[in-house]
């Protein structure tokens, strides 16, 4: 007979998920209610108003899509682009990589900017692009690509595309939460993000803002959307304003407990404090990386402090090393995607992850693991370099 699952413990420090705060989980085994109810519709709202200050954003539509994050990159493609459409999009990762399968799926012609993986997105290349097809109705790109821990220039990319006519969709999966995403100062028309990253819950659902232009477009469109689940026009009548709401699908209504009680602890934390939090413990894991001859080969000012890629070294086995941390550690990182495997180790620390002793654990098990296998370096220099930086930071 088929016994309950218990999963084994493990740390979660790879590309997602994040690790999730037992009060987030104590949230989701709370009972049930209907998905119409009063009860239930008004915490949507304030689901929607905490998204909307995560986000930086007024933009009325506003929601988390009842899917994971995936889910949330088709709901923005699927109503923006129309059969015939051209669309930029800039590549230099596997989401960018999706972003163009999906164009492709809606019916739309992408007109591909490629840069090097581990590079971000090259603004003059977009420039480029736009001039050489005018007329293009939308521009996308990844803000932080997950594939290989690189930040590009939100701002001055969409400033671009909008210079040129063209709405701007935006992958902040791996952003929302560990670094800024400032929708409406940027002018960012369409935006999604998961909840399984920063926001530190469980995966399933997919938070999505569409600015009042993206809107008057969805409004325009010559053909349906062909997706009924994702079609915002359905779905704002579910999760639009005041206590009548039409029925569109049965939410995942636990999991969407778990989203509040994670928005509540981000506004109990403050969204500044918590980009500020992500980028102290990236230092210091960087600090000690470092100390074990360690390099991360992607520019300081382009690195997400929250997805950190790691050069493998030649003396060392990278699957190898990744299975002695779950094995002999409880550890989980990530491997190289592309053609980037085999070559980095992903480090994750994103929402609950990022912490001074999640930090340390980390260390002490990669200098144990990697001096197993050989690797040259001076036992304890890792944590030491940590503490020094965290000494300097004034934290314990």
């Amino acid at each position: 007979m088929t016994k309950s699952f218990h999963p084994p413990k493990r740390l979660l420090m790879g590309p997602g998920p994040s690790e999730v705060d037992p009060r987030v989980l104590a949230a989701m085994s709370r009972p049930t209610i209907g998905h119409l109810d009063p009860a239930f519709v008004g915490m949507m709202d304030e689901i929607k108003a905490m998204l909307q200050n995560t986000l930086r954003t007024r933009n009325a539509l506003t929601l988390p899509v009842s899917a994971p994050g995936s889910a949330g990159m088709e709901t923005c493609f699927v109503n923006l682009v129309e059969p015939g459409d051209r669309v930029i999009v800039c590549v230099n990762g596997v989401f960018g990589g999706r972003m163009k399968e999906n164009i492709v799926r809606s019916g739309g012609e992408p007109i591909v900017v490629e840069d090097t993986w581990g590079k971000p997105v090259d603004p003059d290349k977009l420039e480029d692009a736009l001039k050489a097809n005018p007329g293009v109705r939308l521009v996308a790109f990844v803000q932080a690509e997950t594939s290989t821990g690189v930040e590009s220039d939100t701002r001055t990319l969409v400033e671009i595309a909008h210079r040129h006519g063209s709405l701007v969709i935006v992958d902040t999966v791996t952003a929302l939460g560990g670094t800024p995403v400032l929708t409406d100062e940027w002018g960012i028309d369409a935006v999604y993000a998961g909840t399984q990253k920063c926001l530190s819950c469980p995966p399933g659902l997919a938070p999505v803002s569409f600015s009042e232009a993206a809107l008057e477009r969805i409004r325009e469109r010559r053909h349906p959307v062909q997706s009924w689940f994702l079609d915002l026009n359905l779905v704002m009548g579910y999760w639009g304003e005041g206590a009548k709401r039409s029925y569109h699908h049965t939410a995942p209504i636990n999991a969407l407990y778990g989203l509040h009680e994670a928005l509540v602890m981000l506004e109990e934390e403050g969204l500044e404090n918590a980009w500020a939090r992500h980028r102290r413990h990236h230092e210091a894991l960087r600090a000690g990386l470092e100390a074990m001859r360690l390099e991360l080969p992607v520019a300081p000012t382009e690195r997400l402090p929250q997805l950190n890629a790691v050069a493998v070294p030649g003396d060392v086995d990278e699957a190898a090393t990744r299975r002695m941390l779950l094995e002999h550690h409880g550890i989980e990182i990530g491997a190289g995607l592309g053609p980037l495997a085999g070559k980095v180790w992903r480090i994750g620390l994103m929402g609950q992850t990022a912490n001074a002793r999640n930090v340390r654990e980390l260390l002490a098990a990669m200098e144990h693991t990697l001096a197993l296998q050989g690797h040259r370096l001076v036992r304890g220099a890792a944590l030491e370099a940590a503490e020094a930086y965290y000494a300097s930071t004034g934290e314990a």
